[in-house]
């Protein structure tokens, strides 16, 4: 039975029981021995039979318009929800149940609803692995074409510095007594292409910073520096120790040093790089210092991705980052970690 038969139904169920009801009242309100009466009296200068029809239907009109505004209501409840899910907005749970004849159309609305929702859901998390898988791609990528630049002016720009510098050097020894005018210049250009030898090193350590692969802090540490020796005019000098830890910390303290030795071999026109590693008193302890021509921390801090790019991963492990330099002076840069013995422990099991 559709919507209509079921409420022209119930009308006439309703206008069947008032009238009824009316005959009933009136006969026990007023008992006659022969239904005649009943027939010829007069209620209000209206027949009985015409009274009783009358209220009858101004009952039942009167009790289905106060019907048809509860189900106006329910309908309106319908519309507004409708509205809200063509505009996309979340759906508010409303307290006011609807009438029993939407019983059914209720329950298909919760299902649509939470079929919207649960494909909204999907949606947000298909964009999100697809900016994730985006934003991969595009590292991965980035990451290949610095190895490739890497390569590249090692293969290249690197070794003509470095068979210049040899030349160079071989062209000064061996120039004896000359112009002290054109000794002085072809020292500098000596000079000048070793400093670009530092440059070309600092740039491919940027490029194609070394990976820790597997290794602990201080295998990676002997192994950077141990090579650094045999590539760079530099005395290099280190102390390390075998602390565990986890690898995490391990490879930002590595990014660490590797920015502060680039930014070394880049500026600081050093003779000497000492570096230190160890634990003490619960603490990571990483110190780099360089006898260089140092430089103004305060002008050079809020200009610097390097030094903000140490400080920012210092703090990501908890640590702190402290540079003292001046000009002339040098520099020292020093990074401490807090790591207990408990915690020193979990992350040499960890490592088994």
């Amino acid at each position: 039975m559709n919507f209509f038969a079921r409420q022209f139904k119930q009308i006439v169920i309703a206008i069947l029981a008032i009238t009824a009801i009316l005959v009933v009242a009136f006969m026990s309100t007023f008992p006659q021995s022969n239904w005649e009466v009943y027939i010829e009296k007069s209620i209000f200068d209206l027949p009985f039979a015409v009274f009783v029809a009358v209220a009858s239907l101004c009952t039942a009109l009167f009790f289905g318009m106060l019907y048809g505004w509860f189900q106006w209501s329910s309908i309106k409840k319908l519309e507004e929800r409708l509205d809200f899910l063509v505009a996309g907005k979340e759906v508010v749970p409303d307290e006011k149940k609807l009438t029993a004849d939407f019983a059914v159309i209720e329950q298909k609305f919760q299902q649509l609803e939470q079929a919207v929702a649960e494909q909204k859901q999907a949606a947000r998390r298909l964009v999100l692995e697809k900016t994730e898988n985006q934003e991969s791609l595009i590292e991965e990528m980035i990451s290949q074409e610095r190895q490739r630049l890497a390569r590249e002016l090692h293969d290249s720009v690197s070794q003509q510095l470095f068979a210049a510098s040899m030349m160079m050097s071989a062209i000064n020894e061996n120039r004896g007594e000359a112009n002290p005018t054109e000794t002085k210049q072809l020292e500098m250009v000596e000079e000048m292409i070793q400093q670009s030898q530092l440059e070309m090193r600092a740039l491919l350590l940027h490029l194609r910073p070394v990976p820790l692969n597997g290794k602990s802090l201080k295998e990676g540490i002997d192994g950077l520096l141990l090579e650094l020796t045999q590539k760079v005019p530099l005395s290099i000098h280190w102390t390390t120790e075998e602390i565990p830890m986890d690898r995490g910390m391990e490879d930002h303290l590595f990014r660490i040093i590797q920015e502060s030795i680039s930014n070394t071999l880049r500026h600081a026109k050093a003779s000497r790089l000492d570096v230190l590693n160890v634990w003490r008193d619960g603490f990571v302890i990483l110190r780099i210092s360089d006898d260089g021509v140092g430089f103004d921390v305060e002008m050079n801090k809020a200009g610097s991705y390097g030094l903000q790019n140490m400080h920012e991963r210092a703090v990501e492990i908890g640590g702190t980052l402290k540079i003292i330099s001046l000009p002339g002076k040098g520099t020292k840069l020093e990074v401490k970690v807090p790591l207990n013995d408990a915690g020193a422990g979990k992350a040499a099991e960890e490592g088994e």
